[in-house]
């Protein structure tokens, strides 16, 4: 074996130790509910005390964000890389991930001004696994789950995390963590009712969604199946690998995913929200049984969608499948001065 081929080994070898000490240091403490900023924030304090992870903090004086990326590069060996930064545009993002290798957990803290590029370059970039999380809970499975594929498993691209503070979001339980990660989960469970919607939403929309559920179930009698999305890319990137495979395999028996596998039902409307621009959940379009609305950011208003907006256009996918009447929608129009 030559020289170089050992020194990637032992390099390997000891990135995979230092990524175990990590998770561990992290698994250690006990994090109260609270924001994904505060959650990464916290782990990042830990993940500095192990000694075992690079913590560059975009906004710091402190020597190691201010020489690089130089401090990086002279060093050989490779360890967990957090960075936290404030990268509005896919130009800075491809600059940033560039200067990284490809290879490290960016977190962005969302407050920033983020052009429309930016998510739309994130989801076309197959080396990026990106997240919106909307809680504490979900930003920590996420960071974990970064580090065990990319450190630990050795698998190429970078981890993603767009951050907030508004929030703590929905909790996590251990049986929704993988579910979270593959990009959605189940926070309302049981149905009594036929007259029904699946309601989708992320990161800091995820709010909205949850007080227009309420509205919903309040104002029209209408039961919501609640669903957290952490990443919308992820559940269309697993539909459109499958959908592929079933194409290419005629004979086989057909590959499902895990959208349609939480989504399975009687066609019940499916309105899925995000902050960032529509295409974000468009994505999800073709591999949904039923009527699907895509609601994000210019979609309805400037911004992400209200609350109201979003309860009006889930009574409209009813109405549109005949299960109420339009009065209703009218009424609803009016009702939240939408009109």
């Amino acid at each position: 074996m030559s020289t170089r081929s050992q020194a990637t080994l032992l390099m390997t070898a000891s990135t995979e130790r230092a990524a175990l000490i990590c998770i561990d240091a992290l698994n250690a403490v006990q994090q109260p509910r609270c924001s994904p900023l505060s959650s990464v924030m916290t782990m990042a304090n830990t993940l500095e005390s192990s000694r075992q992870a690079w913590v560059i903090r975009g906004q710091s004086r402190a020597r190691r964000a201010v020489s690089w990326p130089a401090w990086f590069a002279r060093n050989t060996g490779e360890k967990p890389l957090l960075y936290l930064h404030t990268a509005a545009s896919s130009a800075q993002l491809r600059a940033l991930s560039s200067e990284v290798r490809q290879r490290a957990i960016l977190c962005n803290d969302s407050k920033s001004r983020a052009s429309p590029s930016l998510p739309l370059w994130l989801a076309s970039n197959p080396l990026c696994t990106p997240y919106d999380p909307a809680s504490g809970e979900e930003a920590r499975a996420i960071v974990l789950a970064g580090l065990q594929a990319l450190y630990v498993e050795g698998q190429p691209g970078f981890y993603y995390l767009a951050l907030h503070d508004q929030n703590d979001g929905p909790g996590l339980s251990p049986l929704d963590r993988e579910d979270a990660l593959k990009g959605m989960y189940r926070v309302r469970r049981a149905y009594t009712s036929e007259l029904r919607v699946h309601l989708l939403g992320a990161g800091r929309a995820f709010d909205e969604v949850v007080h227009a559920a309420q509205l919903l179930e309040t104002d029209w009698k209408v039961e919501v199946q609640l669903w957290s999305c952490p990443s919308y890319t992820r559940l269309a990137r697993e539909a459109q690998a499958a959908q592929r495979w079933n194409r290419l395999h005629p004979l086989l028996a057909k590959r499902s995913c895990h959208l349609r596998q939480c989504l399975a039902g009687a066609g019940t409307p499916v309105i899925a929200v995000t902050g960032y621009p529509q295409p974000i959940v468009d994505q999800l379009a073709g591999h949904v049984d039923g009527r699907f609305v895509a609601l994000g950011a210019g979609s309805v208003e400037a911004s992400a969608p209200s609350r109201y907006w979003i309860a009006t256009l889930a009574l409209k996918a009813l109405a549109d499948d005949g299960r109420i009447d339009a009065e209703q929608v009218e009424t609803a129009l009016h009702r939240y001065h939408l009109k």
